[in-house]
């Protein structure tokens, strides 16, 4: 499959990862809109001016690889794995300072990036989805999926009818290959959670977790990790309440990181789920460039969901002066989905994530979780009640 190779393939890879894009000259000469393929297969439109851009990310891709092969010479090939400050008299202080100096280092880096061929290696590890697969048979994977194979579900029907529209176009993923790929992940997961079933944005997750793995396996345990532990409980169940508590937690973080945005918006009644939702279901799958994506889950993986905040009231502010002239709720989409499109630096979008946006603990992100449910599980009750009410009428 897509993505299984070996350690020669993959120095290879990364190598050609690196290259100079080179527009032509007439489009160097007109600045016309060019087209070209990403690190991940992904065709992309922009001008010079981005492929330039995109040229610079790959030199500091380059530079970033050379800093996380001097650590792996320098500490060992597994050395961010020893990041945790142990409890006990058995821990020496020398092991606690280095375990400690590690983990600096480490977040660090992770800001900074993750090369694209240790990716793989670095969030099994990093994520707990390593962990979490050996807690089962070796053969779970397997047998889970003959288990499931020919059975149908409202999961699998689902499923199969977003199969195509799942990155269309992309070299491998949108082949029958791909897609018979992408469905056992899926199917398979929907077994293993009934409650969370399918929902979609998982395709879009699950798909460029499939190009970055090494194997179909791996993307299924880094979807799991990332259902059970890393993201808010029911996000992708029925009702999305996970979903929308998010979105009310956003909002109230906007309103007190962006103020003059929040303001603007509400004065020309701009619901920020109106394009947060997409953010935070496809975790930026369908609205950054790919390599830019998989930055913010380099943090996401390492971090925790608090990250998924940040990046989104990034986007917010470094449009701010333009959203603060916008007259109606078009401008603003307008402006917010041709900024994602053409984030290429990665840098850009978490400089500002991270230095200008300000500290949010996990703890504070909870609180406020906590605060909005309610509200929110009342508002659902409500229009459960409503649409039974109106089934019933029609009888």
């Amino acid at each position: 499959m897509y993505g299984t190779k070996s350690k020669i393939d993959l120095a290879f890879e990364y190598q050609s990862q690196v290259a100079v894009l080179r527009p032509s000259i007439h489009s160097r000469r007109a600045n016309l809109t060019v087209k070209f393929q990403d690190l991940y297969g992904f065709t992309v439109e922009g001008n010079v001016d981005d492929v330039n851009v995109l040229n610079e990310v790959r030199e500091k891709v380059r530079q970033q690889g050379r800093v996380w092969w001097a650590l792996e010479a320098s500490k060992g090939a597994n050395w961010y794995l020893h990041t945790t400050i142990g409890q006990g008299s058995a821990l020496t202080s020398s092991l606690k300072f280095s375990a400690m100096t590690n983990a600096i280092t480490l977040k660090k880096l992770i800001r900074k990036g993750i090369p694209p061929v240790l990716r793989p290696k670095i969030w099994f590890s990093l994520s707990g989805a390593a962990k979490k697969k050996s807690t089962v048979p070796d053969s779970y994977y397997d047998d889970l999926t003959k288990a499931v194979d020919g059975k149908v579900t409202p999961a699998t029907r689902q499923i199969d009818h977003d199969l195509p529209r799942t990155f269309p176009g992309h070299p491998w993923l949108d082949t029958p290959e791909g897609h018979a790929t992408l469905r056992r992940v899926l199917v398979a997961y929907s077994f293993r959670d009934s409650d969370v079933g399918y929902c979609q944005g998982l395709n879009y997750v699950a798909a460029l977790l499939l190009l970055v793995m090494k194997t179909e396996e791996d993307a299924f345990w880094m979807l799991a990790v990332l259902l059970e532990n890393v993201l808010v409980n029911d996000c992708y169940t029925n009702n999305l309440s996970g979903c929308h508590v998010e979105q009310r937690v956003f909002k109230d973080l906007l309103a007190k990181k962006c103020p003059r945005i929040a303001s603007h918006l509400e004065s020309l009644e701009f619901d920020v789920s109106l394009v947060a939702t997409e953010w935070f279901l496809c975790l930026f799958s369908k609205s950054l460039p790919s390599e830019t994506t998989l930055r913010v889950w380099d943090v996401i993986f390492y971090e925790g969901a608090k990250v998924i905040f940040n990046v989104a009231l990034a986007i917010f502010k470094m449009k701010e002066n333009e959203l603060s002239l916008t007259h109606h709720v078009g401008e603003v989409i307008n402006i917010l989905q041709m900024t994602t499109h053409h984030l290429f630096d990665p840098d850009d979008l978490l400089t500002v994530a991270f230095d200008k946006i300000g500290s949010m603990t996990t703890n504070t992100i909870s609180k406020q979780r906590k605060k909005q449910e309610p509200e929110v599980m009342k508002e659902l009750d409500q229009r459960i009640r409503r649409l039974n009410s109106l089934r019933a009428s029609d009888k």
